[in-house]
C-alpha cells in the first residue's frame, strides 16, 4: 500500500480546518501576508489605516525578537492618526479569545538567507501565530522539527519578522502529531503530545485537529497556557495534563467551595502547573487572594524565583511573619520601600501558622469571611494536619488545594505524614492524576537506572552476596572500612555516571553523623591526591546531639541579618563541624558563606543550589563554577530540581513517597546524552523501590519505571552493531556509499549504536573488552560519521538541499574525556621523545583523538601542521609548550588577518568584537559587524554579509579559544 503524500496530507489538513471555522486566504508571499494584516486589523479594530499610519504599526511590529513579540502581541499600540486623533491597535484578544479572526493559508514563500516555503499557517488577526510543518506517513518527526529551526535561523526574520510572532508550532507524520513553543533554545524533547484528560495520547493528526486546532481551544491556549518565561526570556507552553488541571481547579473554584488536590508526578512540572493555577485563580472576582504555601523555607525562596520566571514581579515571598501578615493586609512594602498588594503570596506552613494562631490573628480578623484559596505544594510534614484545621477554622469560606507528587495513601501514612491522615481526608477529590508511568511514556521524565553494591560478602553454600541492609547493624554503617570502601567506590565510578563530571551527584546518607564522616573521607582522599571531585555537604544543626533525625530542613526562624551564633543556635559539635566544611566551600569559590549568620547560612543553601541548576545554562562557567557532589540527609531529596544532577548515591534506608521523591532528583528531562538517573544504592532497596513504583502506578509499573539490566542493553547493543555492519562491514566502507541514501542510513545505525553505548557506559558492568568492537574502532567509525556532519555544514553554508539536513546527528551522544591544551602538549611532547617506530602509531592517535572530540576537531588541521613543519625542529622535548603556544598564538593572528582581508573589515574593531562575542558569549548584532566594514552593504546584500561575517566569527573562536584553555 502507497504512503501518504506530504501533500495529501496538507490538503486534507486545511479542508479540516476550514470545517472548523477557519477562513481560507491565498497568501503566496511575504508582500500578500502584510497586505492580508493590514485587512485583518482594520476589521478586529474595527478601523481603518491609512499606507503611513500602517507603516507606524508595521515598524512596532517589527521591533524586538521572538521573546518581545510576544509581549507585542498581548499589548496595545497606541499612536496619533493623521487626523491627530489618539488612537490604538490591539492584535490579540485574550480575555474573550473566540473574538479574534482565524485564517488558514498554506505555502507561504519568504525570502532571507535562503527562500524558504512553508507548510500550513494558521493566522490570527492576521499574524502567523501557528505554523504547522508536516512530513509524509514514516518518517521521523524530527525531520520536522529540524526544518522549523532551519526556518528560524533563515527566513522568520524577514518581511518585518512577522513570522517571529510565532507562538505555537505544530509537526506532524499524519500518525504522530506534537506541539510545542517557538523557542529556540528547546531540543526536540520539549515538544509534546495532546491527550485527553485521561492521559490518553492523541497521535494522529485528524483527531489533533479537531481537540486542539479547533478556534476556541486554540485561542484559549495562546491567551492563557504560553508562560512568557521571563528569567530565560523564552516562550513555554503548558502540556495536556497540566493545562488539565488547571481548567480543573478553575471549575472548582467557580463552581463549588470544595477541596482538592491534584496528583502529578515528581518532576512532571508541578510548579508551573500550579503558578499558572495561581495566576488565573487570582484574576476571578470570586477570589480575593492566592496564598501559595510551601513546607521549608528553601522551598520559600526557590519557589519564588521560579513564579517571578515566570512572570516578572509577580510575587515576593514572605522574609518573616509580619511581612505574611502585611500582604494579608495589602500593606506590605519591598525591598525598595514601594508598597506592593499582591493578589498572590507565597509563604511557608510555620509562617502562616503564626499568622492565624498567635498574637497577628486580632490583625487578620477583618478578613476571616474572605474567600481565600490556599494552594498547599508537597505538604508531607505531619504540623501540615494541625495548620490545616487552623487555616480552615480561621479562614471560614476558604478553599484548599494540594499539589503533590507522591500523594499519601493509608499504606504510607505515618505519624509522622499529615498525622497519619491520607491526602484524600484533608483534601477531598483528586481533580487529575498523572503519574510516574504516564510522563515516562510521554518522555516528560526519564527512567531509572538502578545498580546495587555491596560492600560486604556473607558467604553461604550458594555464595550469595548479601547487601548491608540485611546485615542492619549501626555499627557496620558507621564502621571506617565501610565507609572507606563506599567512597572508593563513588570515586572509582563518578566520571563514568557523570559523563566525566557534566553532571552532577548527591549523595543521599542516613544521619547527620553519617554525612560528617563521608565528608571528612572524601576530603582526606582529595589531600592524598586520590580524586579531585569538589564536594559539599549541607545540613542544619540543632541542640540535640544525640537525634540522628535531627532537623534537617533550613529553619524557618525569623533571624536577625547579623545573629550571634548562641543567640538563635546552642554551640555544637555539628555547628563545629559545618563552619570548616563551609570553610572548604568558601576557599574553593571564593564565598563568604558561615553558618554564625542566620542570611549567610541561607545563603550557603542557595548557593549550592545555584551551582547545581545553573549548569544546564551556556554561561555557566563549569571549570571555576562545577560542583561534583554534594552529601545530604534530608535536604535537597524533596522539591529540589536541576536537570543537570543525573545520578544519586543512596546509603539509608528509603521507602514509599520518600523513596520515590529522592529518586526523582535525578529524572529531569535533558537532551539525549541523559538517557536515564543513575541510582547507585549501597542498601538492598530492591523491594521498597519495587513496593513503592507499585504503590505509585500499580504492580506493572516497575519494567517502565525501571531500567532493564545490563545485558538486556548489551543485547541491544549487539543487534544495533549487527545492523551498523550490515551498511558498512568496516569504517573505511563509509567511504565507499553511494549516495545520500545510504550515508543517510549509515548515520541512524550509527546513532542507534551510540544511543545504546550512551546508557551501557553508564551501567558500572561496563568494559569495552565485553563489546563485540573495541574503543579504537568505535572511534574509527565515530570519525566518518562526523566527517558526514561536516559535509552538511559545508552544504548548508553553500545552500545545497541535502537529504542528510533533516537527520539529527545527536551529538552531545558523541562523549569524550575532557581534553585541553596542557592535554595536547603533553601528547606532542611524548610524540618528540619517541625516536621509535611507535612514533607513527602515536601521531595517529593524536590526530584521532582531536577528530573524534567535537570541539576540537576544528584544531585537527592545525595541530597536524604543527607535527609537521615545527615539530622536527625543535631540539628539546620540554620546550614543546612554549613552542606550541608561540605557533598557535602566530597562526590566530594570521587567520584574523585573513578574515579581515577578505571581508574588509576594520581590524582592530572586529578583533574588540570578537573579544566582547568571547567576554559576554551573546551574537552581536549585525548592525555592530556592518561598523567594521568599510562600506555599509545594501540591504539586499545586507544579511547574507552579516550572516558569513558572523560565521566566520564564532568559526575562528571555535577554532583558536575554544577548548584551548589550560
Amino acid at each position: 500500500m502507497s504512503r501518504q503524500s506530504e501533500l495529501t496530507l496538507e490538503n486534507n489538513l486545511i479542508t479540516q480546518l476550514i470545517g472548523l471555522g477557519y477562513q481560507s486566504v491565498a497568501i503566496p508571499d511575504g508582500d500578500a501576508l502584510v497586505s492580508n494584516l493590514k485587512t485583518q486589523l482594520e476589521t478586529f479594530n474595527k478601523a481603518s489605516y491609512t499606507n503611513k499610519e500602517f507603516d507606524g504599526i508595521l515598524n512596532h511590529l517589527a521591533k524586538g525578537n521572538v521573546f518581545d513579540k510576544a509581549k507585542t502581541l498581548r499589548d496595545r499600540f497606541s499612536f496619533t492618526n493623521e487626523n491627530e486623533e489618539a488612537v490604538y491597535v490591539r492584535f490579540f484578544d485574550s480575555e474573550n479569545w473566540h473574538n479574534n479572526q482565524f485564517q488558514v493559508t498554506n505555502q507561504i514563500t519568504q525570502d532571507g538567507t535562503f527562500k524558504n516555503r512553508y507548510d500550513v499557517t494558521l493566522l490570527v488577526n492576521g499574524l502567523p501565530l501557528v505554523q504547522i510543518e508536516l512530513k509524509r506517513r514514516g518518517l521521523e518527526m524530527k525531520e520536522a522539527f529540524n526544518q522549523i529551526n532551519r526556518y528560524q535561523k533563515h527566513s522568520f526574520w524577514s518581511n518585518h519578522g512577522l513570522f517571529q510572532y510565532v507562538q505555537l508550532f505544530i509537526i506532524s507524520n499524519g500518525g504522530n502529531t506534537k506541539y510545542l513553543a517557538n523557542n529556540a533554545m528547546q531540543s526536540v524533547k520539549q515538544t509534546f503530545f495532546w491527550a485527553d484528560a485521561n492521559n490518553k495520547n492523541i497521535t494522529e493528526l485528524t483527531a489533533f485537529s479537531a481537540s486542539f486546532l479547533n478556534p476556541d481551544h486554540l485561542g484559549k491556549m495562546i491567551a492563557h497556557y504560553i508562560v512568557i518565561n521571563e528569567t530565560h526570556k523564552i516562550l513555554m507552553v503548558l502540556r495536556p495534563y497540566q493545562y488539565y488541571a488547571t481548567e480543573a481547579l478553575i471549575n472548582r473554584v467557580k463552581t463549588s467551595t470544595d477541596n482538592a488536590y491534584i496528583w502529578h508526578t515528581t518532576g512532571s512540572g508541578k510548579t508551573l502547573t500550579s503558578f499558572k493555577s495561581s495566576q488565573i485563580l487570582m484574576d476571578l472576582p470570586e477570589v480575593y487572594k492566592v496564598v501559595f504555601v510551601v513546607d521549608r523555607k528553601d522551598l520559600d525562596y526557590q519557589t519564588m524565583k521560579e513564579f517571578n520566571a515566570f512572570k516578572e514581579g509577580s510575587v515576593d515571598s514572605t522574609a518573616n511573619t509580619t511581612s505574611l501578615v502585611d500582604q494579608f493586609l495589602g500593606t506590605f512594602k519591598d525591598k525598595k520601600g514601594h508598597a506592593k498588594d499582591s493578589d498572590l503570596i507565597i509563604t511557608t506552613i510555620q509562617k502562616l501558622n503564626n499568622a492565624i494562631s498567635g498574637h497577628y490573628r486580632s490583625q487578620l480578623e477583618h478578613l476571616k469571611n474572605e474567600r481565600f484559596v490556599f494552594i498547599f505544594d508537597e505538604c508531607h510534614r505531619s504540623q501540615f494536619g494541625e495548620t490545616h484545621g487552623r487555616i480552615t477554622e480561621f479562614f471560614s469560606q476558604s478553599q484548599l488545594f494540594g499539589f503533590t507528587g507522591t500523594p499519601i495513601f493509608a499504606d504510607n501514612a505515618s505519624k509522622n505524614d499529615l498525622g497519619k491522615r491520607t491526602t484524600k481526608d484533608l483534601f477531598g477529590d483528586c481533580l487529575h492524576k498523572y503519574v510516574i508511568t504516564d510522563a515516562i511514556r510521554d518522555e516528560n521524565v526519564l527512567r531509572f537506572g538502578i545498580e546495587y553494591y555491596s560492600v560486604f560478602k556473607h558467604k553461604n553454600k550458594h555464595q550469595f552476596d548479601l547487601m548491608v541492609e540485611d546485615i542492619d547493624k549501626t555499627e557496620v554503617f558507621e564502621d571506617s572500612k565501610y565507609i572507606a570502601s563506599i567512597a572508593d567506590y563513588i570515586i572509582a565510578h563518578h566520571d563514568r555516571k557523570t559523563f566525566s563530571k557534566d553532571y552532577s551527584a548527591l549523595f543521599a546518607v542516613s544521619s547527620i553523623d553519617a554525612a560528617i564522616k563521608y565528608y571528612e573521607v572524601f576530603q582526606k582522599k582529595k589531600a592524598a591526591g586520590e580524586h579531585d571531585l569538589r564536594i559539599a555537604t549541607i545540613f542544619t544543626f540543632g541542640a540535640n546531639e544525640d537525634d540522628n533525625d535531627a532537623q534537617d530542613y533550613i529553619p524557618d526562624y525569623e533571624l536577625p541579618d547579623a545573629a550571634e551564633p548562641e543567640a538563635v543556635y546552642q554551640s555544637s559539635h555539628t555547628r563545629d563541624k559545618l563552619e570548616s566544611f563551609i570553610a572548604d566551600y568558601n576557599h574553593m569559590y571564593g564565598t563568604n558563606y558561615t553558618t554564625k549568620d542566620g542570611k549567610l547560612f541561607e545563603g550557603y543553601f542557595k548557593d549550592i543550589s545555584k551551582r547545581l541548576k545553573e549548569r544546564e545554562k551556556k554561561s555557566f562557567n563549569d571549570e571555576k563554577d562545577r560542583l561534583d557532589l554534594v552529601i545530604v540527609v534530608n535536604m535537597m531529596l524533596t522539591g529540589f530540581d536541576a536537570k543537570k544532577v543525573n545520578t544519586l548515591y543512596v546509603d539509608k534506608n528509603l521507602k514509599q513517597h520518600g523513596l520515590i521523591q529522592a529518586f526523582s532528583r535525578t529524572n529531569r528531562i535533558l537532551g539525549d546524552q541523559k538517557s536515564q538517573g543513575n541510582i547507585l544504592c549501597f542498601r538492598n532497596l530492591k523491594k521498597a523501590t519495587d513496593d513503592a513504583i507499585t504503590l505509585f502506578s500499580n504492580k506493572d509499573a516497575i519494567e517502565v519505571v525501571v531500567m532493564p539490566e545490563f545485558e538486556d542493553i548489551a543485547k541491544k547493543f549487539d543487534e544495533a552493531f549487527d545492523g551498523l555492519k550490515a551498511i558498512t562491514p568496516t569504517y573505511q566502507s563509509v567511504d565507499d556509499l553511494i549516495d545520500e541514501n545510504e550515508e543517510a542510513a549509515f548515520v541512524q545505525a550509527f546513532r542507534r549504536l551510540m544511543r545504546n553505548l550512551n546508557v551501557l557506559q553508564s551501567y558500572t558492568d561496563f568494559d569495552w573488552k565485553d563489546m563485540p568492537l573495541d574503543s579504537q574502532e568505535f572511534e574509527d567509525y565515530k570519525g566518518k560519521y562526523l566527517d558526514l556532519h561536516e559535509k552538511v555544514k559545508r552544504n548548508a553554508e553553500k545552500e545545497k538541499v541535502s537529504i542528510l539536513d533533516d537527520i539529527d546527528f545527536e551529538l552531545e551522544l558523541i562523549h569524550q574525556d575532557k581534553i585541553n591544551v596542557a592535554y595536547i602538549i603533553q601528547l606532542l611532547a611524548n610524540l618528540k621523545e619517541d625516536k621509535t617506530t611507535g612514533a607513527a602509531a602515536k601521531k595517529k592517535a593524536i590526530l584521532d583523538l582531536l577528530g573524534g572530540d567535537i570541539k576540537l576537531r576544528s584544531k585537527r588541521e592545525l595541530v597536524e601542521k604543527f607535527i609537521e613543519e615545527n615539530l622536527p625542529h625543535i631540539s628539546d622535548s620540554n620546550t614543546v609548550g612554549e613552542a606550541f603556544n608561540n605557533y598557535w598564538k602566530e597562526q590566530k593572528v594570521l587567520a584574523l588577518g585573513k578574515i579581515c582581508e577578505e571581508e574588509n573589515l576594520d581590524k582592530a574593531q572586529f578583533k574588540a568584537l570578537i573579544d566582547a562575542y568571547i567576554y559576554s558569549g551573546k551574537q552581536p548584532i549585525r548592525d555592530d559587524v556592518f561598523k567594521c566594514l568599510d562600506s555599509r552593504p545594501s540591504i539586499l546584500k545586507a544579511r547574507s554579509i552579516g550572516e558569513r561575517i558572523l560565521d566566520k566569527m564564532k568559526h575562528y573562536v571555535e577554532v583558536f579559544i575554544q577548548g584551548m584553555q589550560a
